[in-house]
């Protein structure tokens, strides 16, 4: 059976990383409304042990949706106490036997949340069990988004802010006072009228632009990177770290462009200049092109498209650098030279570059219905997605801290 599973980051008022929403689904079949939830709901502690939450989460807390029969037969009990937490869903029946089944939860020292919270009745009870309370900000009136955070904020319960899409929506969030934060509002450009690249950052993409010249000159490379020294450095520390099996202790920068090849400057010298472009970003930020490069470029054989895998890794690389720079993607793109290709498809067009580039942005937001559609057009097999999706996670992860990458496919 397919097994499907996506995350969405909760973050902190610093955009610091809280914790994860894991949103899975076994088959596609569950985005259809004539499947109960429940079937969705009773696969989520398999499919946290199948995946493994560590994997997943790495330290942070699960956010995990259960439905009514999940918390009345004890599911939950199943999951670890100390890094989940129970998402009653909007839609449960509040009765006897759920509100015993959230004490039991709660005396066993289980968090608990209530999703797309409403003022109503059945909640009433449940409230003084809660944790967290969700608040949705494109369903819920300005208006109850704050008379729900200063009613239930004093009562020493975190108010979590999901939906938010935009920079506008999270200052208005924690204006009303709360503390967590969900939504896409982080890879979103903060400022869309400024038309060009901030004075400290010029270098950062002037080497972006020499990497990816069509005749790679490594000179003009070399003399770029020795300028500014956060470059510098971060480059070294990446092919030093455990990450790479190097046969040599990389010295210089000449020495790491030498061992690394074209293909592998291209590719390290792209990602170092995104990751000093984005120092100023949370760090989730920094992890969502990296994953979607790196599955763009594990998705590229599986839709016969191997030959563009290079393509398909720089492609999702750039998909958010309007996000790191607060710029308009047409303006960040008149900024450097890349293949029209990729140009094309950054921009929205239709070709086979970006066929696969949605593949990986839908899987990525948990659009299974969408996901499902575009893998069928581009004739890839959706179930061969999840595992490379948590190998893209592991990587990209692994890139950021420098630790050892466990995946063994080329790198």
């Amino acid at each position: 059976m397919e097994k499907f599973i996506a995350r969405q980051p909760v973050f902190d008022a610093q955009r610091g990383v809280y914790g994860y929403e894991l949103l899975f689904r076994s088959g596609t079949g569950n985005f259809f409304p004539n499947v109960h939830v429940d079937l969705a709901c009773a696969s989520t502690a398999d499919n946290l042990f199948l995946f493994g939450i560590e994997r997943l989460t790495r330290g942070r807390r699960a956010f995990v949706n259960c439905s009514r029969e999940f918390l009345v037969r004890d599911y939950a009990a199943l999951l670890p106490r100390d890094r989940v937490v129970i998402e009653v869903l909007e839609n449960t029946e509040v009765d006897a036997d759920v509100l015993a089944a959230c004490r039991r939860m709660k005396k066993a020292g289980y968090m608990i949340a209530l999703d797309d919270f409403v003022e109503a009745a059945h909640w009433g009870q449940l409230v003084d069990l809660a944790d967290c309370i969700k608040v949705d900000f494109l369903g819920a009136p300005a208006e109850s988004q704050f008379e729900f955070c200063r009613e239930y904020g004093r009562r020493n319960i975190r108010m979590l802010a999901e939906k938010v899409e935009t920079y506008a929506d999270f200052d208005r969030a924690r204006e009303y006072g709360y503390t967590l934060f969900q939504g896409y509002f982080f890879s979103r450009p903060e400022i869309l009228t400024r038309h060009d690249v901030p004075a400290y950052k010029l270098n950062y993409l002037r080497v972006l632009q020499a990497a990816n010249r069509h005749e790679l000159d490594q000179g003009e490379i070399v003399e770029l990177i020795k300028t500014e020294a956060s470059l510098s450095y971060r480059l070294l520390r990446y092919l030093n770290s455990p990450a790479f099996f190097l046969v040599a202790e990389v010295r210089s920068i000449p020495h790491a462009l030498m061992l690394l090849g074209e293909r592998g400057i291209r590719r390290w010298v792209s990602l170092v200049a995104i990751a000093c472009m984005g120092d100023d970003k949370p760090q989730e930020l920094l992890l969502l092109p990296l994953m979607r490069a790196r599955l763009c470029e594990l998705l590229a054989p599986l839709a016969g498209l191997e030959s563009a895998a290079s393509d398909l890794f720089l492609l999702g690389l750039l998909s958010a650098i309007d996000a790191v720079l607060d710029m308009r993607m047409e303006d960040v793109l008149k900024e450097i030279t890349i293949r029209s290709e990729i140009r094309e498809a950054l921009l929205g067009g239709q070709n086979e570059l970006r066929g696969v580039y949605d593949v990986a942005l839908h899987y990525e937001r948990a659009a299974w219905r969408e996901f499902e559609e575009t893998a069928a057009r581009i004739g890839l097999r959706t179930e061969l997605v999840s595992d490379l999706y948590v190998r893209s996670m592991e990587w990209a992860s692994a890139v950021l801290s420098g630790e050892e990458i466990a995946d063994t496919a080329p790198v």
